[in-house]
């Protein structure tokens, strides 16, 4: 988050301000404008001729922060602090830029006394959870968000970083204390939608049927930005092994395509050559807003993946869906429309993650949010929905915490009846 800006205020005439207010104006001018560059040589000249303005040394370490210079970022932000801006956003600003220059013990210092001037500032909190989770200390961590989402309940972000700490301190060995912390955010925040799949999963209550819209909306919008970054990190193999099921299968341009859940398009570059016309849908705008730069898709469709599909009887040779029934816990309805979707004969590609060897359930949520199916079950609700299975291939779908995650590579055909 960038660093808070502060005005320089007063009553004096524009042509009679001294010359460093009015070369501070003229470098917040350039800041708000997006030119940092050109406002730091301001910045310096106005400090020069008066040290003592606190918001201009304040709104300097803005400026070179922004540059990346967060040394000196955080020495402007000392001097504003010590020419008398001694106040809680000063202190947040630099506790800020030291976080992000991992200098964490004089970051922690500095959120520290900008909790201790303004406890109700909500960003403090989520960025001192920040500097924590940075250190492994999830707990720590997780009760800095906790006070962040009791002065801002909606904040999409603190909720996102609660769940993904939750997570990391149940992985870490935690598990009660993750479970008491996700059974305490569910009572908390029944309407929010992280709260009610992530919590349920780390708590170990019982799960909806399949990932509610809105978590699975707000986590890829979330997601987006960095989606194809992480996911090459964890050496995320999905799309090329459903690319690698359909060799053999018709490819010469003569299929209508759906790429269910398209996410950022990953799929895409090998469904093109297939299709006539390949279309895109899935229920996030920041994820669509990546696959429409990719320029491979014909239509791209922001909707709930079921209701598309049953709402496109016949009009498709070949759905894919690279990851995207992993947040369905029960397949049967997706399955079902899918079916209506598909023409005759059309074939229906997907991964699922596999639940581990000798655990009798259909399926299961885990703690990351994402269910793994059982392979008898995927079998019988492809029977159930009117498939015939062609292919059923295990493979390693991508790594978690340094672990494969191993999945099911599911190639099915629509019966003609």
């Amino acid at each position: 988050m960038a660093g808070s800006r502060l005005s320089l205020r007063g009553g004096l005439r524009a042509g009679a301000l001294p010359p460093a207010v009015r070369l501070s104006r003229q470098a917040d001018a350039l800041a708000a404008d997006g030119d940092p560059a050109a406002a730091v040589p301001l910045y310096a000249r106005a400090l020069a001729a008066d040290p003592t303005l606190a918001g201009t040394h304040n709104n300097h370490g803005n400026a070179l922060r922004a540059l990346g210079r967060l040394d000196e970022a955080a020495a402007a932000y000392r001097a504003a602090i010590a020419h008398g801006l001694d106040e809680g956003m000063a202190h947040y600003n630099l506790g800020s830029v030291l976080r992000q220059a991992e200098r964490r013990v004089e970051a922690e210092d500095a959120f520290r006394q900008a909790l201790a001037l303004r406890p109700d500032h909500a960003e403090a909190w989520n960025n001192r959870g920040n500097l924590w989770r940075d250190l492994d200390r999830f707990g720590e961590a997780a009760a800095c968000y906790r006070r962040a989402l009791a002065l801002r309940p909606e904040w999409a972000d603190a909720h996102d970083n609660f769940g993904a700490v939750l997570y990391l301190l149940h992985e870490q060995g935690g598990t009660e204390e993750a479970a008491e912390l996700a059974r305490r955010w569910r009572r908390d925040h029944p309407g929010n939608p992280l709260a009610r799949h992530i919590g349920a999963a780390i708590a170990g209550e019982e799960a909806d049927s399949r990932a509610p819209d809105d978590y699975v909306r707000q986590t890829f919008d979330l997601f987006a930005e960095e989606f194809d970054r992480k996911l090459a990190e964890l050496d995320y193999r999905a799309p090329a092994l459903l690319a690698g099921l359909l060799t053999g299968e018709k490819a010469e341009g003569s299929l209508d395509v759906l790429d269910a859940g398209c996410g950022t398009g990953l799929c895409a570059a090998a469904l093109r050559p297939r299709a006539r016309r390949l279309v895109g849908v899935d229920l996030s705008d920041g994820m669509l807003e990546r696959a429409r730069a990719r320029g491979l898709y014909d239509e791209l469709h922001a909707a709930e993946l079921v209701g598309f599909l049953a709402g496109a009887p016949g009009a498709f040779d070949l759905v894919m869906a690279a990851d995207v029934f992993c947040y369905f816990g029960v397949l049967d309805e997706a399955f079902a429309a899918a079916r209506t979707a598909l023409r005759p004969g059309g074939r229906l590609a997907f991964t699922v993650e596999e639940l581990t060897p000798g655990d009798d359930r259909p399926h299961r949520v885990a703690t990351h949010g994402r269910y793994a199916h059982a392979e008898a079950y995927v079998r019988a609700a492809l029977a159930g929905a009117g498939f015939e299975l062609r292919r059923c291939d295990h493979d390693r779908l991508r790594f978690e915490s340094g672990e494969p995650v191993m999945g099911l590579v599911v190639l099915a055909e629509r019966s003609a009846s």
